[in-house]
């Protein structure tokens, strides 16, 4: 499920031409609707960090942490960590799926190219025994502990320290088998078009990139949009609007 890009488009720009207030183009459709799904999807964290110092429902659809859960499950990856060569130190994950997908460790994804966000729980599969979690630790923590025998690292009980986009393992014996979860950033926002007769833009599926979030987000990216849309055309009665509708939605949301 996804939120169509083009429903978003139109409904901005009837908004934006009901009382001929200005329009946005594609380009800046674009760019403004790909901000916008980064910022929601950045908001997340922050509120599923909130929703955990409070307590919650067990009321089916109205458990906030699971709510939000699902929200950013969406972008919710694994992969294979790959040896470097260097003992002791891994490499990013490469995605684990059959999308024909590859990760990126920047802001500028390509066609086919996800984009890294933030590393989730990095897991040992020794073939002889089940599948342990690494403890991560700070870099005084992690070579302090190995100078002792009580303290240090086994197979069984690993950890790693996360830094400079490497894993650096111990014990330093481990050199496959090392599995990371993450989080993907949002694929950019693509209206595309063909050009008309009449030198409109026409909307073609072709090309174009559907918001990611989920489809009970699709008023506030629509408010959110606006907002934008109101500085571009420099209208403050929109932004105004807009800012309001969005701090009501926010109110009630954690009310």
């Amino acid at each position: 499920m996804a939120i169509n890009v083009n429903t978003v488009y139109q409904t901005v720009l009837l908004i934006l031409n009901k009382e001929q207030r200005g329009y946005i183009t594609p380009d800046e459709f674009n760019k403004t609707a790909t901000q916008v799904q980064l910022d929601i999807f950045e908001q997340y964290f922050d509120d599923l960090n909130q929703q955990l110092r409070v307590p919650q429902t067990d009321v089916d659809y109205a458990d906030r942490q699971m709510n939000i859960d699902e929200k950013i499950s969406i972008f919710k990856c694994i992969g294979t960590c790959p040896y470097t060569g260097n003992a002791g130190e891994f490499g990013l994950p490469i995605l684990d799926d059959t999308t024909g997908f590859t990760v990126v460790y920047n802001d500028n994804p390509g066609q086919n190219e996800f984009s890294f966000y933030t590393l989730g729980a990095v897991t040992y599969e020794d073939p002889t025994s089940l599948p342990v979690e690494l403890q991560r630790l700070q870099r005084f923590d992690f070579y302090n502990i190995e100078r002792s025998l009580l303290t240090k690292s086994t197979k069984h009980f690993p950890t790693y320290l996360y830094e400079s986009n490497d894993i650096f393992v111990n014990p330093k014996s481990i050199t496959s088998n090392i599995k990371a979860s993450f989080i993907r950033k949002p694929l950019n926002i693509v209206w595309n078009f063909t050009i008309g007769n009449l030198g409109q833009y026409n909307y073609t599926s072709t090309g174009s990139q559907n918001f990611e979030l989920l489809p009970s987000e699709q008023v506030n990216v629509i408010l959110k949009i606006l907002q934008y849309s109101g500085i571009i055309v420099r209208d403050p009665q929109i932004v105004q609007a807009a800012s309001a509708e969005i701090q009501q939605n926010d109110i009630n949301a954690k009310s």
